[in-house]
């Protein structure tokens, strides 16, 4: 049986535990995903994921039997000091950019307030300064910024047709807004990724298989395609690189449960 002093000295080590978990984790839960996400008053929303390309957030609700969908997407232009636009769209037509019916925040001049353009992407041709129509009737289009965080939050309303369950969504980040219309983005790896299919519902989907390197026969088309991730929401089952920030708060647990043990 432990001693008087022992039995002290396991209650301070506890003691110090407990208050590391209790840091630890808040700090873990704050540091990704997209729950630390903060809105105006009246802006909340069901369902929310950290998207895989661009440190881009997407939150929205849906309502299957009406086809509503109200969306708040979260991101940091590519230009210096938040410069910029960003944008979000669904693609009923593919999975890549032409076709896609996007939401695009930018400030038409830089003292303007950001406003919010829809384009429908019908080719490879920079934007114009004005919105074109889109095959999702849009209502109450808005966009802000966070300036601490230098990222900008761009809401919206699209009305889909009634019972749409899965959708493929992209996107996109740009650096300049040139005579009041976005800029062409980059092209890095992390730009021609950032699409994949969204479960309106809010169920986790699986990654689609990469598709099959073409042969000596294959297509162009297929050799350049590159295949997009799922979107996996949050309560969902968690990624690898979660799991592997966990692990230091599981040590700390297990530490805990060796005192109790031996107290």
């Amino acid at each position: 049986m432990a001693s008087a002093t022992q039995q002290q000295q396991h209650r301070r080590a506890m003691a110090v535990v407990l208050a590391v978990l209790l840091t630890a984790m808040p700090m873990r839960a704050a540091s990704g995903g997209c729950e630390g996400d903060k809105f105006p008053a009246g802006r909340s929303y069901a369902h929310c994921a950290a998207l895989p390309k661009l440190g881009a957030r997407l939150h929205w609700t849906h309502d299957a039997r009406t086809g509503s969908l109200s969306v708040a997407f979260v991101a940091r232009p590519a230009g210096a000091g938040g410069a910029g636009w960003a944008a979000w769209a669904i693609n009923p037509a593919g999975d890549g950019m032409k076709g896609a019916q996007a939401l695009v925040a930018f400030r038409p001049s830089p003292a303007a307030p950001y406003a919010v353009n829809t384009y429908n992407i019908t080719g490879y041709k920079p934007f114009g300064a004005s919105s074109t129509a889109i095959a999702f009737r849009p209502t109450e289009l808005a966009a802000d910024d966070v300036a601490a965080a230098g990222e900008v939050r761009l809401y919206g309303k699209l009305q889909l047709a009634p019972g749409t369950e899965v959708v493929n969504h992209l996107w996109q980040v740009g650096s300049a807004v040139t005579a009041g219309a976005p800029a062409k983005h980059a092209f890095d790896k992390d730009n021609l990724e950032a699409k994949g299919k969204l479960a309106l519902s809010g169920a986790a989907l699986a990654p689609a298989p990469a598709p099959a390197a073409a042969g000596a026969g294959g297509s162009s088309a297929a050799k350049g395609s590159s295949a997009g991730g799922a979107t996996t929401p949050s309560g969902a089952k968690p990624s690898p690189a979660k799991a592997a920030a966990a692990a230091p708060v599981l040590m700390l647990l297990a530490l805990a449960v060796g005192f109790i043990a031996t107290v």
